[in-house]
């Protein structure tokens, strides 16, 4: 397995997924040292889920694609691209300003996957957004790509979750993970839809508590 030594890492409230891009605002200082570090050596940082004080075991490598906007105090809008997952080994305080981290990329172990299952978990994706009022891109499943890690991005899923959908490894499993999902999900919503067009309509329910209460 490949590593990295000394990997700058990013800690975020979120979950980055390979070849998702995400917008950043870059303000603390220690973080414009990071990606004043990675821009003048093109070097990618390390995306890692940070809840409650701790950080998850398993991230994603990132690369800055391009820089939105510079400010005076040194702050930057930037958008980064999600690359490889990698597993954290060793995190490290003292050797910049921010944390890094040896690790070990994470490559996904062969695995074929059912045409039919990925039609299923297409269809219910599809399904999701049309009950979200989303547009609908039949070329977003034409991909090259794992495609899970695509839909994963727009399935529902709470930070958890998508942690979750990132540590498995094999395209199989995450499939089977976002059919299970959406298969509870979509009827959920369902419900919710139908019961804000009830109560929408007139007619359906009467005013509580009665007046003469």
């Amino acid at each position: 397995m490949s590593t990295i030594d000394d990997l700058p890492l990013f800690p975020l409230g979120l979950v980055l997924y390979p070849h998702e891009q995400v917008p950043l605002h870059i303000f603390e200082e220690r973080y414009k040292d990071l990606m004043a570090f990675c821009t003048t050596h093109d070097a990618p940082f390390g995306v890692v889920l940070a809840e409650e004080g701790s950080i998850a075991s398993v991230g994603c490598t990132a690369h800055i694609q391009r820089i939105l906007k510079r400010y005076e105090n040194g702050s930057a809008d930037l958008i980064a691209k999600g690359q490889e997952r990698f597993r954290i080994e060793e995190v490290f305080d003292d050797r910049a300003s921010y944390y890094t981290a040896d690790v070990t990329l994470i490559a996904d172990t062969s695995d074929e996957v059912d045409p039919s299952l990925r039609e299923r978990m297409i269809t219910q994706h599809m399904k999701l957004l049309e009950l979200a009022g989303r547009t609908v891109r039949p070329g977003l499943y034409q991909t090259d790509r794992p495609l899970s890690f695509v839909l994963a991005q727009n399935a529902g899923l709470s930070l958890e979750q998508k942690q979750e959908v990132l540590q498995l490894r094999t395209e199989l499993e995450r499939v089977n993970y976002l059919v299970e999902h959406f298969g509870t999900l979509i009827p959920q919503v369902e419900q919710q839809e139908d019961l804000q067009r009830r109560v929408k309509s007139n007619g359906h329910f009467k005013d509580f508590p009665p007046e003469d209460v």
